[in-house]
């Protein structure tokens, strides 16, 4: 057999090739397999509870009765939303299955906008200062102040309702917008300590380097330490603006009317006026889908930030 320069040439590649496509590393194993049929598995159960709030959302009440255990909407439409929004009259409404009675969702939603602005805002702003307080100040039992501080993490704030309740209505501030903001308006240990965290990688040499140059504590640190925790503090901003946005027991117990009313008290209050033949479970839906849709867009918009962050400051 006469052995040819192309041949010779030829062979190497070919053997590689065969190499290649032995190799286990190009293989998918069982293990991997296994690993992205679990994740899809847990993707699926996630998403569900939302898919199934949106495939309620455009059901007419009727469809959802006759049809309860169909996975796409039954007769599809947008009525739900037509009643959230107070585009029905009450015939419309009661014919539909609903209760008819108006829901003020544009009142609710204003509301829901000033008190997690109001907490948002008080809440970092008074957290970065303590948080600047325990880990640059030094001053007589500041470690031990801290300990007990963060111990409060551990206290579920089921427990701190009836205190706050008794001062609210000592302040004379039941069924007010401001009342329900001030028990979380000013800080938490979770946002102490979060702070904290990134607040001590901060290098010391700057901060003195500030003081040597005349600037006071106060000028360094709104001048150098809260420009330099942008970061963090926009990312607690966020967590905390939608945990304001969802909370429910609190605004219960203090609202009564709808001047103070948020959105998560006012799904219950439309969940309470349900008709003879049953919940307005479509409109019910549709209104939180609506309540839900602008926390759910604020954190995919930031989800990348809230993960860089959490880790530059160390928790784990």
């Amino acid at each position: 057999m006469t052995t040819t320069p192309e041949s010779l040439s030829a062979t190497p590649s070919r053997q590689g090739a065969t190499t290649r496509a032995q190799c286990p590393a190009h293989r998918i194993s069982v293990g991997r397999a296994l690993a992205w049929t679990a994740m899809v598995l847990i993707m699926l159960f996630t998403l569900l509870p939302f898919y199934w709030v949106l495939r309620t959302a455009l059901s007419s009440n009727a469809g959802i009765t006759a049809d309860p255990t169909s996975l796409l909407p039954v007769d599809t439409n947008l009525r739900g939303f037509s009643r959230v929004f107070g585009m029905q009259s009450t015939e419309e409404a009661l014919a539909d299955g609903g209760s008819g009675a108006a829901i003020n969702f544009w009142l609710y939603l204003r509301n829901s906008v000033i008190v997690s602005t109001l907490v948002t805002v008080g809440q970092v702003f008074f957290s970065a200062m303590a948080a600047y307080s325990f880990s640059r100040l030094r001053w007589r039992g500041r470690d031990t102040v801290f300990a007990v501080f963060l111990g409060a993490l551990m206290v579920p704030s089921i427990f701190t309702l009836l205190p706050n309740f008794v001062l609210i209505k000592q302040l004379h501030l039941i069924d007010t917008l401001l009342g329900v903001a001030l028990p979380t308006m000013f800080m938490t240990p979770f946002a102490v300590f979060f702070l904290k965290q990134f607040f001590m990688n901060i290098p010391r040499e700057l901060e003195e380097a500030a003081l040597l140059d005349g600037a006071s504590k106060v000028r360094v640190f709104f001048t150098l330490i809260l420009p330099m925790a942008k970061a963090p503090i926009s990312t607690l901003a966020i967590l905390t603006y939608i945990t304001a946005w969802n909370d429910y027991f609190w605004p219960l117990l203090v609202s009564y009317t709808d001047s103070s009313r948020v959105l998560t008290v006012a799904l219950a209050v439309f969940r309470s006026q349900a008709p003879q033949t049953g919940p307005d479970w479509s409109g019910l839906m549709a209104a939180t889908l609506v309540a839900a849709l602008p926390m759910l867009l604020l954190f995919m918009a930031f989800a990348r930030r809230i993960v860089n962050s959490i880790g530059f400051t160390g928790i784990k």
